[in-house]
C-alpha cells in the first residue's frame, strides 16, 4: 500500500513567511491535486511538520508557537484528518513516529513530496529507514530556494530514487 508523505508545507516557506521559497504557488496547487487524487484512490496522506528545536535557540524559521511553523492552511484543508508527524531533522524518520505510523498503516511504498527539495525531501527519500520501502519522489510537488538548486538536487538523488510525476505515481 502507498502513502503520500507531504513534507514541510509550512507558512514560513510562503510569501510573508520568514524564508519564502521559489515556485510555492504552483507547488501548493500540485500538492493539493495530488492529495485529492490520493484520497480518491484511498491512498493515505501523512503530513510532516518541522519544528525547530527550542533548546538550540531561535531558528531563522519554523519556531514553535509562530504562525510560520504552521502547516499551510490549504494543505490542512485538503487533508484535515491526516496524521501529523513532527520532526526536528531533515530526515523525517529520525527521532519521529513516522516508521511506526507507516507500519500501523501497512505501507510499503512512499510517494515523497514537499519542501525543500535538496534537504528534507531528499534526506527522507534516501534515509536508511526508508530502504525497506519502495520510494518515489514527485518532482512536480517539490520546491526549494530556486529552480537551479531544485534541479541539481533532483538530478543528484535520481540515481537512488525514481522521480515520477504525481499524475503517474498516484494510481
Amino acid at each position: 500500500m502507498k502513502a503520500l508523505l507531504i513534507i514541510d508545507i509550512q507558512n514560513d516557506y510562503f510569501p510573508k513567511g520568514n524564508y519564502p521559497l521559489w515556485n510555492t504557488e504552483a507547488t501548493l496547487s500540485n500538492i493539493e491535486k495530488a492529495i485529492h487524487t490520493a484520497q480518491s484512490k484511498n491512498i493515505p496522506i501523512i503530513h510532516i511538520q518541522h519544528i525547530a528545536n527550542p533548546e538550540k535557540g531561535i531558528s531563522p524559521f519554523f519556531n514553535q508557537g509562530t504562525e510560520g511553523v504552521a502547516i499551510h492552511p490549504r494543505i490542512l484543508a485538503a487533508a484535515p484528518d491526516a496524521p501529523v508527524i513532527v520532526k526536528q531533522f531533515a530526515d523525517s524518520f529520525l527521532n519521529t513516529d513516522l516508521e511506526k505510523t507507516l507500519e500501523e498503516m501497512g505501507i510499503n511504498e512512499l510517494l515523497v513530496c514537499g519542501m525543500m527539495t535538496q534537504n528534507c525531501v531528499t534526506h527522507t527519500a534516501i534515509s536508511k529507514s526508508a530502504e525497506k520501502y519502495t520510494v518515489k519522489i514527485l518532482p512536480d510537488c517539490c520546491t526549494t530556494v530556486d529552480e537551479m538548486i531544485h534541479n541539481i538536487a533532483l538530478n543528484g538523488v535520481s540515481t537512488r530514487v525514481p522521480l515520477v510525476d504525481s499524475t503517474d505515481a498516484i494510481v
